[in-house]
């Protein structure tokens, strides 16, 4: 029931787009969900590029579930101390640019046949809580362009954002009040963040939920943190998954590994966390 639902994002394969369609579609996965591209993000790429995308997929058996863009990664307010993150090559712009670019990347996610469109909550204030009012309201007039456009962006929980983690994310699906907006639970960013994915964070995103991505983590004694193969960190994904299964959550999974072994490639880290999962599921 999991397998059957289950993609990768494709540059945590292979920086080679084709290549990592192949490798997707030769392990029996069902999607892909798509980030960069040949080194560029989904989100620059023109018409004629996107349609190539989305025959290059389509010709293999799968389909696009996602657009993993990184729209609002960026400052809520350009004078303001805040954190800073991985854009996956999309360069900082401010808000009002990414407003501009939502409606782009609407049009590309149509464009490769999906209609859902991962999202962010804006570069981590100092304290965040100070303006969690303003928060909300760039998310409801994000969530009512969707809307219009008959799209669901997906909000996840990343560390360096706003919306860090499982509480504050299901805080802003509920805040927002808008069913184009729902949460993405990643338990491995959870983790990675040093808070409990399973059973705590999750508590929180239940209820929110719609698209599912699979990493674990580990932190190490100095308190840095590493991402691992799945069921080798602190995610406890057995009971992970029996609960989303129990809970009749019926959506989409997606790997991002975010791990790469010594002397191995990212298609050998993805491969040992797909492996995991297959081993793991035989105890769902």
């Amino acid at each position: 029931m999991v397998l059957n639902r289950l993609g990768v994002l494709t540059d945590e394969v292979s920086a080679h787009f084709e290549e990592a369609l192949d490798w997707s579609a030769e392990q029996g996965l069902r999607h892909v969900e798509v980030r960069v591209i040949n080194g560029t993000n989904v989100v620059e790429l023109n018409d004629s590029q996107l349609l190539e995308v989305r025959r290059l997929v389509e010709e293999r058996g799968l389909y696009i579930s996602a657009v993993a863009s990184p729209l609002f990664k960026c400052k809520l307010d350009p004078s303001r101390q805040a954190a800073h993150g991985d854009t996956f090559g999309q360069r900082e712009e401010s808000l009002d640019t990414h407003f501009v670019k939502l409606e782009r990347v609407v049009e590309i996610a149509k464009l490769l046949g999906t209609n859902r469109i991962r999202i962010f909550s804006f570069w981590r204030e100092e304290n965040p809580s100070l303006y969690w009012g303003e928060i909300i309201r760039q998310l409801r007039k994000a969530a009512e362009i969707a809307e219009r456009h008959g799209v669901v962006l997906l909000l996840e929980n990343e560390p360096a954002c706003n919306g860090g983690f499982a509480e504050e994310v299901a805080d802003l699906v509920r805040g927002t009040g808008s069913p184009a907006l729902k949460g993405l639970w990643d338990p491995g960013n959870e983790a990675y963040g040093g808070r409990e994915a399973y059973p705590a964070g999750y508590a929180f995103m239940k209820d929110v939920l719609a698209h599912i991505h699979l990493k674990d983590a580990i932190i190490r004694e100095d308190g840095t943190a590493r991402c691992v193969p799945l069921g080798s960190g602190v995610v406890p994904v057995i009971a992970q998954l029996k609960a989303l299964l129990a809970d009749g959550y019926d959506g989409l999974f997606t790997l991002e590994t975010h791990f790469i072994p010594e002397g191995g490639t990212q298609m050998t880290g993805t491969r040992m966390t797909l492996d995991a999962l297959r081993a793991l599921l035989k105890e769902v």
